[in-house]
């Protein structure tokens, strides 16, 4: 990352806000009580999250038909 250039033209560097999201997005909906998850249904509940939140849902389900 070219962090001095970054800066010097003004845009944001930080992690923190990018931490934040995985943390509201994934972290809260994997971690309630009694939850137990294998790598796979983590990853495929992540992308499901991911893809309703930005407003792709159809497209997950469209993808996840066509394996």
């Amino acid at each position: 990352m070219n962090y001095p250039g970054f800066r010097a033209k003004g845009l944001f560097v930080g992690t923190g806000v990018v931490e934040a999201g995985c943390k509201t997005v994934i972290g809260t909906r994997l971690k309630r009580s009694g939850m137990f998850w294998t790598v796979r249904g983590a990853n495929t509940i992540a992308a499901l999250r991911c893809c309703r939140l930005n407003g792709r849902f159809e497209d997950y389900w469209e993808e996840a038909q066509a394996v």
